[in-house]
């Protein structure tokens, strides 16, 4: 049976739902805890959230180091690392442009085969995604200079925080293929939210009934949480508006 097109159903997911509605909608369907990412992998910055389809990339460990440079090559490493790797795949038929497949709206998840520290990510190639129009960055891997990434707000969750850069350490070799991600099957297309819960991975064909459980749940929970505050006496907020939930949601609950 086809399924709907991810980044129209991801839409729907961007209001009003938490990693954890979803979470609940995905034990609904029978996925329990089988797509959830390992909790190690979490948003470099309170108040990051997004949902998207996926874009996957696969990157391995490299099997060799930099050649010895000069000075001035060594200013130029990532631009000869990338362009020999670019040859060579050039030379198999293969085209890796990670350019070429971020749509906007997407999440790129980023597969690291357990790479020692460099998980590919730092603060300039995180936010030229982010420009070509990524909603967020997932990787098992590390990010670097972490303290720009959380001043420019650059939606990144990672297992941790890194230090060295790419070259003579990591390379890509896919994009767009199956990966496995903190333990986790992320297809492209699948849709992968992220909040300070952690990251989830909905997968197509169930994503319209996760969708429809999720929202039911978080209706339910601001209506209750809604009461308590009256209990206590604190004002209302966003995250107690039912009524705006339910207006959004009426179509499908």
């Amino acid at each position: 049976m086809a399924t709907a097109d991810p980044y129209s159903v991801a839409e729907r997911f961007r209001h009003y739902l938490r990693v954890t509605d979803v979470t609940d909608g995905l034990d609904a369907v029978g996925r329990a805890d089988l797509t959830l990412l390992d909790p190690a992998i979490r948003p470099l910055w309170m108040g990051m959230r997004f949902w998207g389809p996926a874009v996957t990339m696969r990157v391995v460990p490299a099997n060799q180091r930099l050649r010895p440079m000069t000075r001035d090559e060594a200013l130029r490493q990532h631009g000869i690392w990338f362009a020999e790797r670019e040859q060579r795949m050039g030379e198999a038929g293969r085209d890796l442009k990670l350019a070429d497949h971020v749509k906007p709206g997407c999440v790129v998840v980023t597969s690291t085969a357990g790479a020692r520290e460099t998980g590919y990510w730092g603060s300039a190639n995180s936010m030229g995604v982010q420009a070509a129009g990524a909603v967020g960055i997932v990787t098992e891997g590390n990010c670097r200079d972490t303290d720009e990434v959380i001043l420019q707000q650059t939606p990144v969750a990672c297992r941790g925080i890194g230090r060295p850069i790419i070259p003579g350490r990591v390379e890509l070799v896919d994009l767009d293929v199956p990966v496995g991600c903190g333990g986790v099957l992320v297809r492209p297309g699948d849709i992968v939210g992220c909040d300070w819960d952690g990251v989830v991975v909905v997968p197509q064909e169930v994503a319209q009934d996760v969708l429809y459980f999720a929202a039911r749940i978080a209706i339910d929970d601001k209506k209750s949480r809604r009461r308590l505050y009256e209990r206590l006496g604190k004002a209302p907020d966003e995250t107690v508006d039912w009524e705006a939930a339910a207006e959004y949601f009426k179509d499908i609950v």
